[in-house]
């Protein structure tokens, strides 16, 4: 008996040689493992600025599917969004001054040109009233500034849209978020019934389609003065039109840009609904060199 041990041992030693090359000989057969994707140090695939796309979801700025939104945090890879006040007296016009910080803890003073500007940014009131789309200028220092609309009492978001751009020169394209108080007292708007035409200016801004949760969908804006179509849309910032989305709540942030060219007369947009619930959508265009903003209430359940 003692004589058969290492016989075994030595036909179990064999056989396990064995498995292993013939594992070695299956792997060459089949050839090398594929490369993963070719991602950015964010993760993703960067933005192509000639497609629709939203601002919104991931560090990236893309919309997954529907299921995250932007703006919810003042800081995210890294960069964190540093105003020089958070509080505002009420109705007098303020200027919002800010910066934002990179990995480094300094200011950043590098963007990339987004929509023909290096930052876009969004104030709401928390009842979704208020809105203004402004475009700060930047200082040497890395200090934004921009003069904004006197805000009543209550609680505001301030979104700032940007591609940073860090020392080997690539694109951070991220939404963050941060709230500015202004004392007195509060009297929140109630939110307007889902209406698909909204008028402003003299004209009467349409839309057509459902947005879903968790399933991209066409919306198709129009624009009517006195009944018949307005074709002389104009690009603004690039665009025929400019689509901020905000969730009622927590005012998640979804900022969508549009196809290249008018769809019969339409600016189409491609947008999935982050969740259920209620939001304010708020389309930015131009006739005639003036920008105007109609704003809707949209629920999705």
């Amino acid at each position: 008996m003692l004589d058969r041990v290492p016989v075994r041992l030595v036909a179990f030693a064999s056989g396990l040689v064995l498995a292993l090359l013939a594992g070695l000989g299956i792997g060459r057969l089949a050839g090398p493992a594929p490369a993963p994707p070719k991602t950015t140090d964010m993760g993703a695939v960067p933005i192509d600025e000639s497609q629709p796309h939203s601002h919104g979801g991931d560090a990236t700025g893309q919309q997954n599917a529907g299921e995250q939104v932007a703006g919810l945090a003042v800081s995210s890879g890294g960069y964190t969004l540093v105003p020089e006040r958070a509080e505002y007296p009420a109705a007098t016009p303020p200027t919002f001054r800010f910066r934002v910080d990179g990995p480094d803890r300094r200011p950043v003073t590098t963007f990339a040109v987004k929509h023909e500007k290096l930052m876009h940014l969004i104030v709401a009131r928390r009842d979704l009233s208020g809105y203004q789309h402004v475009h700060p200028t930047l200082a040497p220092d890395g200090t934004w500034s921009v003069d904004l609309a006197g805000l009543a009492p209550g609680l505001w978001r301030a979104f700032a849209d940007f591609a940073a751009l860090d020392a080997a020169g690539t694109e951070h394209p991220l939404t963050l978020g941060v709230d500015l108080t202004v004392p007195g007292t509060y009297a929140p708007k109630a939110l307007p019934g889902p209406e698909r035409t909204a008028r402003v200016g003299g004209f009467d801004a349409t839309y057509e389609g459902t947005p879903q949760v968790g399933s991209t969908q066409p919306l198709l804006f129009r624009v009517f003065r006195d009944g018949s179509p307005v074709t002389a849309l104009e690009r603004y910032l690039g665009a025929y039109g400019h689509l901020v989305v905000l969730r009622e709540g927590d005012l998640g942030y979804v900022h969508v840009h549009p196809e290249e060219r008018l769809v019969d007369g339409a600016v189409k947009f491609w947008l999935a609904a982050p969740s259920p619930g209620r939001y304010r959508m708020y389309l930015d265009f131009q006739v005639a060199g003036q920008v105007h903003t109609a704003e809707y209430t949209l629920v999705v359940s």
